[in-house]
């Protein structure tokens, strides 16, 4: 049981599970869920429908932490995506055909790759601090997304991007079985090659790691792309959803719920140690948040105070130095006399 208390997932399951019992205390019909026309509808299709966004960019934003970087530029890039899906679909001669939406989504995740690769090139190349390379991105990525929609909010009507955040597939929401295919194949990959360890390396020591010959500027580089492209598919999500491009507003300080996610799910930031499952678990608890927020009615000018005590509460638990100032002190051991 110790040894269980120990894990860095323990407490953030915790929280989880203590946040959805509240939830079924105020609302006994949270974790209720009904099939209509073969799809799964219900509070919990809604929190994993709603987190999938935030989660794959909590994704990409953990391989970046491990390797002792921080993204801050995720947010324009889900703005930019979706500004370039939804303006290609609009001009395209047949707006509402499936060859449209194709495209338009192409267009944008080979935009964010190009984003993450400028990025890495800052990064890794060229030797700028990360927080600053990726800030150069978050200020003018949004007002390139800007100029992309004319400052206008791009409504289109095509079915197939539709499919993206509004669709179904196998009963689900078609946003979460993309998350969770991106999930599976970047934990497969980390956990059972070499490549986890790697990055695990260069976050710890990436001088050693480059003497040892590993080729931190190359995994560092990858790392950048990857976390773009999560944001990327999560910017085409969140357009979808609302059938509409916001750049405005789009993917605005999603960020800094990625870089909590990150956080609460144990990943150093650091350097080093990563948690793919307690990312996972850390975006369930933020959307979980949102949602007792609306539910229980809790008045809006004290949400964001509600959900800072709720993920401080869980730092504070995850920490070890905590821990052992409110654990009580072991009583000594009696000194035993020889006769």
């Amino acid at each position: 049981m110790r040894e269980l208390v120990r894990s860095p997932l323990f407490w953030p399951v915790v929280a989880l599970l203590a946040l959805m019992a509240f939830n079924v205390a105020v609302t006994p019909g949270f974790l209720s869920l009904r099939v209509d026309d073969g799809h799964l509808y219900g509070s919990l299709i809604d929190i994993l429908k709603n987190g999938a966004p935030t989660a794959l960019i909590a994704l990409g934003m953990t391989l970046v932490v491990a390797t002792r970087g921080i993204d801050l530029s995720v947010g324009a890039t889900v703005a930019i995506a979706g500004s370039v899906a939804c303006t290609w679909i609009v001009t395209s001669p047949d707006p509402a055909s499936p060859g449209a939406a194709l495209v338009g989504i192409g267009i944008a995740l080979v935009l964010a790759l190009v984003l993450g690769a400028w990025n890495g090139l800052l990064v890794a190349a060229l030797g700028v601090q990360p927080i600053i390379a990726t800030l150069v991105l978050m200020t003018a990525g949004r007002g390139v997304a800007m100029l992309i929609t004319d400052g206008q909010i791009i409504t289109v009507n095509n079915p197939l991007f539709g499919e993206l955040g509004g669709g179904f597939l196998l009963g689900l929401p078609v946003s979460v079985v993309i998350a969770a295919v991106v999930f599976v194949l970047v934990a497969v990959v980390v956990r059972r090659t070499a490549l986890g360890m790697l990055l695990e390396s260069v976050g710890i020591n990436p001088v050693a790691s480059r003497l040892a010959g590993v080729r931190a500027r190359g995994l560092i580089w990858s790392v950048y792309v990857f976390s773009a492209l999560c944001a990327g598919i999560a910017g085409l999500m969140i357009s979808s959803n609302v059938t509409a491009a916001d750049a405005n507003n789009a993917g605005l300080w999603i960020e800094l719920d990625a870089i909590l996610a990150v956080v609460i799910g144990g990943t150093l930031l650091s350097g080093g140690r990563f948690s793919i499952g307690g990312t996972l678990i850390g975006a369930l608890i933020l959307q979980t948040l949102t949602t007792t927020v609306y539910t229980t009615g809790i008045p809006p000018e004290v949400t964001l105070v509600f959900k800072a005590a709720v993920i401080i509460v869980v730092c504070l638990l995850q920490s070890e130095r905590m821990r052992a100032l409110v654990r009580p002190a072991p009583a000594p051991e009696p000194v035993k006399v020889s006769a």
